[in-house]
């Protein structure tokens, strides 16, 4: 009887261990998560304002590198710039940017300071700067603050001061001519354009070094002249300047020598970290510094035209059909580089190619002698 009954079990058991392997293999086809399908590449975009090729990039689903999509050469490096007071060396890193096309001369430069809790790399990414230089032939520089002169990689476009902002302006100009010697670059037609702070340097550039460069581009920046350490600095991007923005400018320039400097501004309504006001500020100073107006804001010569594109209003301002000033609002754009890749942070879809109008604009001036650009108006 035991015989019988352990004979009865031990075939029951192999019967179930018999249906285990088919079990399992029925339970793992029912569970198995079905496979996705690859996403098809999004669409590319269409040039605008007559840059070719400006739009033409995929966006990044994946930590952005310095080189996708891009055909020319990226190189990474430092340039040691003048000692300034308190440091024993003055390390600048930069990546260099240079088209694939070789011009026959000399070819333009485009400095791009980034702003702040921003590496060079993301920056180029984000704003797709070099692609625009792929289909139009210039050179893009890209300097980058270090965490030692401070945490967050801000410049310190506040400070005009040796130690500081004015220090971190002269050692660009210093890697500026450095390019020139080296890498044929052309000195008529370098430009500088920034991001938030780096738009506060690109404005310190604008005042200080007016015959190095041959225009300007503030995107999301604050306007001049009022802020001197980092409380200020705060209020003035919260709040704008609290004085006329003309007396401020009067204040900074000798505008009797000053040559003018044409210049490219643009804000979204939306900027909750540098208010929008900033940018009407800016563009009377600007009005001022190219002639525009006198010091009590009168209106002397040019034109004014006003244009949309898209969310985009468009103020642009002429003298004999020369544009110097061009002031770009668009609507719903943030604290971000407009028509920019939005897997890169401070970089959005919203408005046009910022990059695309930038190059627009800077391709219509050279820098011309100082004598040819004084005018009688703001002596």
């Amino acid at each position: 009887m035991t015989k019988s009954l352990t004979k009865l079990w031990l075939q029951g058991f192999k019967r179930i261990m018999a249906s285990v392997p088919a079990a399992q293999a029925e339970y793992l086809r029912q569970t198995a998560k079905p496979k996705r399908r690859p996403r098809a590449e999004p669409k590319r975009q269409k040039a605008e304002r007559g840059v070719p090729g400006a739009r033409e990039a995929h966006h990044s689903r994946v930590r952005p590198r310095a080189g996708a999509w891009t055909k020319g050469q990226w190189t990474r490096s430092y340039h040691s710039a003048p000692p300034v007071p308190g440091r024993l060396v003055n390390h600048l890193s930069y990546g260099l940017y240079v088209p694939p096309t070789a011009a026959k001369g000399p070819i333009p430069l485009v400095v791009m300071l980034h702003g702040c809790k921003q590496t060079i790399d993301e920056f180029a990414m984000g704003t797709r700067m070099n692609l625009v230089a792929d289909a139009n032939g210039f050179a893009v520089v890209y300097p980058e603050q270090s965490k030692h002169a401070h945490a967050h990689r801000c410049w310190h476009w506040y400070d005009d001061r040796d130690t500081a902002g004015l220090g971190e302006a002269r050692a660009v100009v210093s890697l500026v001519d450095s390019l020139i010697a080296h890498h044929g670059i052309d000195p008529e037609r370098v430009y500088v354009a920034g991001l938030s702070a780096g738009a506060g340097l690109a404005a310190l550039l604008a005042l200080y070094y007016p015959e190095r460069f041959a225009a300007v581009a503030l995107h999301s920046a604050p306007a001049l002249g009022e802020a001197n350490s980092g409380i200020t600095a705060m209020d003035v991007m919260r709040r704008g300047v609290r004085r006329d923005p003309i007396a401020l400018v009067d204040e900074i320039v000798d505008l009797a020598s000053y040559p003018g400097m044409p210049a490219i501004v643009l804000h979204g309504d939306a900027d909750r970290v540098v208010a929008p006001k900033n940018a009407e500020q800016l563009g009377l100073a600007f009005l001022r510094l190219n002639g525009f107006i006198d010091r009590a804001g009168t209106w002397l010569t040019g034109t004014l035209r006003e244009t949309r594109e898209g969310a985009a209003r468009i103020h642009e301002y002429f003298v004999s059909q020369r544009r110097l000033l061009t002031v770009c609002r668009v609507a719903g754009l943030g604290h971000a580089w407009a028509g920019g890749d939005e897997a890169v942070p401070f970089h959005s879809e919203t408005g046009p190619d910022a990059s695309a109008l930038i190059w627009a604009f800077f391709r219509e001036h050279r820098r011309r002698p100082a004598a040819a650009m004084r005018r009688a108006a703001v002596r």
